[in-house]
């Protein structure tokens, strides 16, 4: 028997035990929510739908202007951005800022950290050798270190990592660190692509914060040797980092964009996630995410991809 009728029993059970004084002077409001209780569950043999939790939402501000960034483009998504001086959050679609999504290759940012620390790999330049399966790109192919891993988002590459880890090890990690659900069911290589792993962009800036603070359970090594492979850009005025995501096994298909802005003593944390359509709209994670960094004046010309 499923739990949704042990429950349905379990309440009817209550109720025809319920005194008719009491049955009698239950409020209209509380008879309407618990009718609508049994008529939202459902007993197909899954739990309801998480909603996205309510947040504590004091120092957002909302900026539809952003939208114009994924019109342009022709997709739907989120952006939010954190001002860690000014601790204000500016967003777009702040319900999908809240929404908790399968992180894909985003997690590669903390994989990184927990077989740094845990010592299955000795460091970013140990190698680990194609076991020549072929691969979905053809970079992929090639053998690997952590830092051209991170960089081409190579997924074997770290499932390798996270089997070395093991379930107990992975789990501890992300307990400690709060990451998203906590949930790594699904497989230890496949969790964070296809398993129940999850984590709203809001809880990706979360994280960012306490990494680029040092405040995560890792050493100091540890955790600047991950800021170190973060990087995509470094210019004189600023140094961005960060990691993009492509769950291609859902529908829509799902694209992250997750990192940090530092530019003076400023720093500006940011999440990106949107639909992807088709192959050509992933061009559209770092180009979005540069047209509001650069219309800001956070980022200065060069390439939007």
């Amino acid at each position: 028997m499923s739990w949704c009728y042990k429950y349905l029993t379990f309440l009817m059970l209550a109720i025809a035990l319920l005194p008719l004084s009491a049955i009698a002077g239950a409020s209209q409001d509380a008879t309407t929510s618990d009718v609508s209780t049994i008529q939202n569950l459902s007993c197909a043999g899954s739990a309801p739908k998480v909603r996205p939790k309510t947040q504590n939402t004091t120092g957002w501000q909302e900026r539809p202007d952003f939208g114009k960034y994924f019109q342009q483009a022709g997709v739907e998504g989120t952006f939010l951005l954190y001002d860690l001086k000014q601790k204000q959050y500016l967003v777009y679609n702040p319900q999908r800022a809240n929404t908790s999504i399968i992180p894909v290759s985003t997690f590669k940012i903390f994989n990184s950290l927990v077989a740094l620390e845990t010592g299955v790999i000795q460091d970013e330049n140990e190698v680990i050798k194609s076991d020549g399966t072929p691969q979905k790109f053809p970079n992929w192919n090639q053998d690997q270190t952590m830092r051209s891993a991170i960089a081409g988002s190579v997924i074997w590459f770290y499932q390798e990592l996270a089997r070395r880890i093991g379930q107990e090890r992975m789990q501890r990690y992300i307990n400690l660190a709060n990451y998203g659900n906590q949930d790594i069911s699904g497989g230890i290589d496949q969790f964070w692509l296809k398993g129940d792993l999850r984590i709203s962009p809001k809880q990706q800036i979360d994280l960012l914060v306490k990494l680029y603070q040092n405040k995560l359970p890792f050493s100091q090594k540890t955790m600047a040797t991950v800021k170190e492979i973060l990087i995509n850009e470094k210019t004189n005025d600023y140094i961005l980092r960060g990691k993009t995501g492509w769950g291609w096994d859902f529908t829509p298909q799902v694209g992250w964009y997750v990192g940090y802005l530092e530019r003076g003593d400023r720093v500006y944390f940011f999440a990106l996630n949107m639909d992807i359509n088709k192959p050509e709209d992933t061009k559209a994670r770092m180009a979005i995410t540069k047209d509001i960094l650069r219309s800001m004046g956070l980022l200065g010309a060069g390439s939007r991809e």
